[in-house]
């Protein structure tokens, strides 16, 4: 995650920031030229002429013109020259650099936005040599053995030793191909066999040592390391083969167990977000007028179902692109990291598994933001008086909300007691961007995805009429692997909507 979590208009503002700073390191290269210049023609000219007196330099020195610019020059001249070689020509570049450097990113940033990478790897299953390469969709500059050692030593500060090994494993192979760098090899092998050796992989862990001490013969970690994991091989070979002779012994049913459609959370996501194991439905679209709305009986909206159950509604064409403008207008200036609702304390907090910024915009701040919840309230029928402000989020490249409810359970009873309004009873999206790839919606549950399409808003029902929480509804915002993703959202609450969607008994809608 980028953990200030910068957001696209941010990372333009570093761009510009950099580009001033390339112009004006050039401008210091040319004054640093220019007195190297004065500086050789000085030197030129003191050259051929101490060349000549040298010659003899009794009949140079017999002259009185040539006898006082010798004394001048040792006198006067030198000084200068001296003084022209200790002026700093750097001044101006260090001074801009200095002013610019309070809004560089931070040790903390550069871990964030390489953490947000190796998100990136997982959830679309990107392998290393296609992102170093340059072969993922979109311009970019390919990774250097630099670039590579870097990803690699983030992971490995964070005790991950799969990515460790994956992008260790690339600087090597791209110093192995002739890449000049000023990471030695020894240095990646002393990662990576360690990295490997975390993952129980002895003997490619052996091999890495083994090629390490054949180019540092002297390094101490190594020398004991081989000798350790020769001694943990041997072991490990014992265990096997006593291993081997019970796993024979073992059914073919034992052996299955847990290979069934079970899979973890996380996985299921991931998959999700790839357009894996999407499900399927027949589902039908229309002109929809809001229960003969006056408004929309007029000019219907487009409706489209996108899931079953939960239902899940598309409305096409619901916002313009002037009133989306207005919006991320309204929110850049305040855009803050997201918060989460904490169960533990029913307090607003950052978390790790949401990655985006965000701002709160209320309905009086400007006529769009109220227009906008009128039109919420118009065609889902449902009292917005007592529902959250407009939420705007901006998703960067990484950027991610991983699977939750919008909800608050039974287990976390004063998620939302300071409002004083109920549950949080709908939820309606704003997507006010496309996005080139990444950044849809999926619902883990159920096998749903929605795509971010731009005008477009989508809307579900957290609670059957009943009050109870629907599971069905878990979602997650994923990774954006492309391009900048802004949606807004409203979460309407129950207070208010008692008459307008009436308690029911069932759960089921």
């Amino acid at each position: 995650e980028l953990v200030r979590s910068f957001t696209n208009r941010h990372m333009t503002d570093l761009l510009y920031t950099e580009k001033d700073l390339v112009t004006s390191l050039k401008d210091y290269i040319k004054a640093e030229e220019s007195k190297l210049e004065q500086v050789k023609q000085w030197a030129e000219k003191l050259d051929a002429l101490t060349a000549t007196a040298t010659q003899d330099p009794e009949g140079f020195l017999g002259h009185p013109v040539n006898a006082f610019k010798l004394m001048k020059r040792l006198n006067t001249e030198w000084g200068e020259v001296e003084d022209l070689v200790l002026k700093d020509m750097s001044d101006g570049f260090i001074s801009n650099l200095t002013i610019q450097r309070q809004y560089f990113p931070n040790d903390e940033d550069q871990t964030g936005a390489a953490k947000a990478l190796l998100r990136l790897q997982d959830t679309y299953q990107l392998d290393t040599q296609t992102i170093s390469s340059g072969d993922l969709p979109g311009e970019y500059d390919t990774m250097t053995v630099e670039d590579c050692f870097e990803l690699g030593k983030t992971a490995y500060s964070d005790a991950d030793y799969y990515h460790t090994e994956l992008w260790m494993s690339q600087a090597l192979k791209q110093l192995d191909e002739g890449e000049e760098s000023s990471v030695e090899i020894v240095t990646v092998l002393d990662y990576l066999s360690y990295s490997v050796y975390q993952q129980g992989e002895l003997e490619i862990a052996l091999d890495h040592t083994k090629r390490l001490l054949s180019v540092d013969p002297e390094h101490q970690r190594a020398l004991g390391n081989l000798k350790y994991f020769d001694y943990q091989l041997a072991k490990q070979k014992k265990a096997e083969k006593e291993q081997s002779v019970k796993e024979e012994s073992k059914t073919e049913q034992e052996k299955t167990v847990g290979k069934g459609e079970y899979l973890p959370e996380k996985r299921k996501y991931e998959q999700l977000c790839r357009g894996q194991g999407v499900r399927m439905r027949r589902l039908l679209c229309r002109y929809y007028n809001s229960n003969r709305h006056p408004f929309y009986i007029i000019g219907p909206v487009k409706q489209e179902d996108e899931w079953d159950r939960p239902r899940i509604i598309r409305y096409h064409d619901i916002i313009t692109e002037k009133e989306m403008e207005k919006v991320k207008e309204l929110a850049k200036p305040r855009l803050r990291r997201a918060t989460v609702h904490d169960p533990q304390t029913g307090k607003l907090t950052t978390a790790q598994y949401r990655v985006s910024k965000s701002a709160w915009l209320a309905a009086y701040e400007h006529p769009v933001v109220d227009r906008i919840n009128q039109r919420i309230e118009d065609i889902t029928g449902l009292d917005v008086k007592t529902a959250e402000e407009l939420q705007v989020a901006n998703y960067g490249v990484g950027g991610q909300y991983e699977p939750h409810f919008d909800f608050g359970r039974k287990d976390e009873p004063d998620a939302f007691k300071e409002l004083g309004t109920g549950n949080r009873i709908a939820t309606w999206l704003f997507y006010m961007s496309d996005v080139a790839a990444g950044g849809a919606t999926v619902f883990t549950e159920v096998g749903a995805a929605v795509k971010p399409m731009k005008g477009t808003a989508v809307f579900w029902y957290n609670l059957f009429p009943s009050g109870e929480g629907d599971y069905s509804t878990r979602h997650a915002a994923c990774p954006v692997l492309l391009g900048n993703k802004w949606v807004s959202n409203k979460w309407i609450h129950e207070r208010g909507q008692e008459f307008r969607r009436p308690c029911g008994l069932k759960e089921a809608d």
